[in-house]
């Protein structure tokens, strides 16, 4: 007898204190079987980034299990003169369309902004949201979406650094200057993570050299000038490489 993709759990409002139900993905069948090259993932099944997003049925508030858990008298009067009052009861614990999600972090996203959310947080949800349109193969859309992301991503740099997931954030900030297009400021993110003898997150410096080269491939091919850092970088591998 086969498992329900899809398990409840209990989850108690950060605005209202309401407790209620939200759906969550077993563990056993979060395996994607396949992964983008910044992170998004595709299933077989249930997709357990549909569900990332908790809303409250009572009074609207979204948030991640990432999210503030405690508010201030400030973010509660912003989420309810903007949100709470508008609010009009709906019910998102059981399972998801692409839709529904999408609706999701929307207002998840919204929510995030209202209260002044972390960097890091409004990045991740802003993130997602360009893969939900990436699922529905809405290019023009996912694009937005990855420039605001990328903008996001790169204040978390600024304000935050890099954190306990340095190469992460930096391969990142490279993959996501590829896919806009800004194939200059994606050389210098790579570039870091490649160089920095700091740095010994080994999937990250090799998916760094990875896209690197890609990174080359495209810009030769669109008859695009190299940066000075990928050419010396070119030197360099030439005087290693025998003769």
């Amino acid at each position: 007898m086969e498992l329900e993709p899809l398990y409840k759990v209990k989850v108690t409002c950060h605005y209202c204190e309401t407790e209620f139900e939200t759906s969550r993905v077993r563990p056993s069948l979060k395996r994607p079987y396949r992964t983008d090259s910044d992170f998004c993932a595709y299933y077989k099944l249930e997709n357990p980034d549909f569900y990332v997003v908790r809303i409250c049925p009572e009074c609207g508030f979204a948030s991640t299990e990432n999210s503030t858990d405690k508010l201030t008298d400030k973010q509660r009067l912003a989420f309810k003169e903007q949100i709470g009052n508008r609010w009009e009861k709906r019910d998102y614990s059981g399972a998801r369309t692409l839709d529904q999600a999408l609706a999701t972090y929307k207002l998840g996203l919204f929510c995030a902004q209202v209260i002044q959310e972390k960097d890091r947080i409004v990045a991740g949800l802003l993130h997602h949201i360009a893969w939900l349109y990436r699922y529905r193969e809405d290019h023009e859309q996912e694009r937005r979406f990855l420039e605001f992301s990328l903008e996001a991503y790169v204040r978390v740099f600024e304000r935050e650094g890099a954190g306990s997931n340095e190469a992460r954030l930096l391969y990142l900030l490279g993959e996501l200057n590829r896919r806009a297009g800004h194939f200059h400021e994606a050389v210098k993110w790579f570039g870091r993570v490649i160089h920095d003898k700091r740095i010994t997150d080994a999937a990250m410096i090799r998916a760094s050299r990875e896209q690197w080269a890609l990174l080359r491939e495209q810009m030769i091919s669109g008859k695009m000038e190299l940066p000075e850092e990928m050419i010396e970088a070119d030197k360099e591998a030439a005087k290693r490489s025998p003769i």
